[in-house]
């Protein structure tokens, strides 16, 4: 006899997580309330860690990877605004979360991994019209810049005096800057840490 052990729908959970997370929060736009609603996100953590998937904060999965808050993606999905023409590049966090939750809304995504996207190790020959990044930067290496196309955007987690905070940029005559946008909860991605120098 083979016994099986059912999942728990987690449907509620999901709606109670867009009602007391995002809505309080102001995101209300219906296209970021039907992806997250949509995506389950117990599916990107591993079994022993599933019934943390809708808390309000992070969650550490080990390496540097997290999955950060539904917060965090939702105002990033804002932020971002993707749009059915993109070519997005995703530089990930630790999971596939933030790459499912955008795939319907545009027309391609590729991703790396952060230590790729440090050294300049993109998807060859592209030039995107949108970033991703999934979790708070120090700085901007010009490799990942470099993969922005012309009147490209930018949306990512910044880290800005040892504080995390929501940022978007757009390159403008070659040029990317960040700016910051609120503060949040982010995890930080310490690949993009600037080199420690001296201090008196």
């Amino acid at each position: 006899m083979t016994t099986t052990t059912k999942q728990p729908d987690t449907a509620a959970a999901r709606k109670a997580m867009i009602d007391s997370q995002l809505r309080t929060s102001g995101v209300n736009e219906k296209f970021v309330l039907a992806r997250m609603i949509a995506v389950p996100r117990e599916d990107y953590l591993p079994e022993g860690k599933a019934s943390l998937a809708y808390i309000d904060r992070s969650i550490p999965l080990g390496d540097g990877a997290n999955l950060a808050s539904p917060l965090f993606y939702g105002k990033l999905l804002l932020e971002a605004d993707p749009r059915a023409e993109d070519n997005v590049l995703i530089v990930e966090g630790g999971t596939a979360y933030l790459e499912e939750l955008v795939r319907p809304l545009v027309a391609e995504v590729d991703t790396v991994t952060a230590a790729d996207a440090v050294a300049g190790k993109l998807p060859a020959g592209k030039a995107y019209s949108l970033i991703m990044v999934d979790g708070a930067i120090e700085q901007l290496p010009p490799a990942l810049a470099s993969g922005l196309a012309d009147d490209g955007r930018i949306a990512s987690g910044l880290v800005l005096r040892q504080v995390t905070r929501l940022a978007s940029g757009r390159k403008v005559a070659g040029q990317v800057s960040l700016q910051a946008v609120e503060d949040l909860g982010i995890p930080v991605l310490h690949d993009f840490d600037k080199p420690k120098g001296w201090t008196f």
